[in-house]
């Protein structure tokens, strides 16, 4: 399933080396803004059982030639055919390069490749650029009512669902 640019490739994760920039570019962010919560170690600690094993995958995006993964996705799944949208970063000396842009297009089209018939995603109203990415991927905002999970991050101020 690789999804290739002339500036990027992705494709789902297949190492613990991939793993270890996973966490480590999603360590990097919600450290910087928010505070790591218990739910986040558990998860960027263990992706391949977390994530992967019940159904959901993790997208790396990786500099051609270098390898070097310089942005990453998670798929989580959950009952129903529902999917999240979750654990987006990309490094910051990439940004700007419309890396965040090719994964969530990868990420819908790996969704609806596992049979998905929802996909929401929360965010926070700090990340104006990632909101902006969303919005202009068919993503509306909704309320907490309409998520699919009762229990859910408390960072996250916004919630959206693909239409």
């Amino acid at each position: 399933m690789p999804y290739t640019s002339a500036s990027i490739e992705v494709s789902s994760i297949a190492s613990q080396s991939d793993a270890d920039a996973f966490r480590a570019l999603n360590e990097e962010w919600i450290s910087r803004l928010f505070t790591l919560q218990e739910e986040d170690r558990a998860v960027l600690g263990d992706p391949f059982g977390r994530i992967v094993g019940p159904g959901g995958d993790v997208l790396l995006a990786c500099e051609p030639g270098s390898g070097t993964v310089v942005g990453c996705v998670a798929l989580l799944a959950y009952p129903d055919a529902v999917f999240e949208l979750a654990k987006m970063a990309v490094a910051p000396a990439a940004q700007g390069r419309g890396i965040g842009r090719q994964l969530v297009a990868a990420v819908i089209d790996r969704a609806q490749a596992l049979g998905g018939a929802r996909l929401f995603l929360g965010t926070n109203s700090k990340l104006a650029p990632a909101i902006h990415l969303y919005e202009e991927a068919g993503f509306v905002r909704i309320t907490r009512d309409r998520l699919p999970v009762a229990d859910y991050y408390a960072r996250a101020d916004i919630l959206m669902e693909l239409k």
